[in-house]
């Protein structure tokens, strides 16, 4: 069985949305529950399986405290870890040796990617945009929108440190 067609199989086993964007090349979504989805490349290079999934755009403040978060949370990662590019927007990245590439591999994988973008989505967002949280709760209460999306943030709305 090809790399492509092992990829292939453990996708449509898992159930997941993806795009086959030529050999060695697949864009997989990724469904939550507090970042909606997630998006994530599975790009076969030379050596390795390359996962590269996209978690948030560079925070607007507090970047020290989001860096902190982000290095120790990778002490704690199976597969990937975060990083930043160039526009210090934040990912997940990893890679798998290619003799290493099976479907309960990349199960694992795929479950580390979700877990982490997923559930670390809401602290990086209080951590990194919290003046901009703040904003725009006032903005829309001020105009009696739904605040149905903020109200994981209430808390840090009512502390406003």
């Amino acid at each position: 069985m090809s790399l492509d067609e092992v990829i292939r199989s453990a996708l449509d086993s898992s159930g997941l949305e993806y795009q086959h964007k030529g050999e060695g090349s697949f864009f997989v979504t990724l469904p939550g529950h507090k970042k909606l989805q997630t998006n994530c490349w599975l790009v076969v290079a030379e050596h390795a399986l390359v996962v590269e999934a996209f978690v948030c755009r560079k925070p607007d403040e507090a970047h020290e405290d989001v860096y902190r978060f982000l290095l120790r949370r990778n002490a704690r990662l199976y597969g990937v870890h975060y990083m930043i590019d160039s526009n210090g927007d934040i990912f997940l990245v990893g890679r798998i040796g290619l003799h290493a590439v099976t479907a309960d591999e990349l199960d694992k994988i795929l479950g580390q990617v979700l877990e982490a973008a997923d559930g670390d989505f809401n602290s990086l967002l209080e951590l990194g945009f919290a003046t901009a949280i703040r904003r725009e709760w006032d903005w829309r209460t001020s105009r009696g929108e739904s605040l149905a999306n903020l109200r994981p943030f209430q808390a840090l709305v009512e502390r406003g440190d």
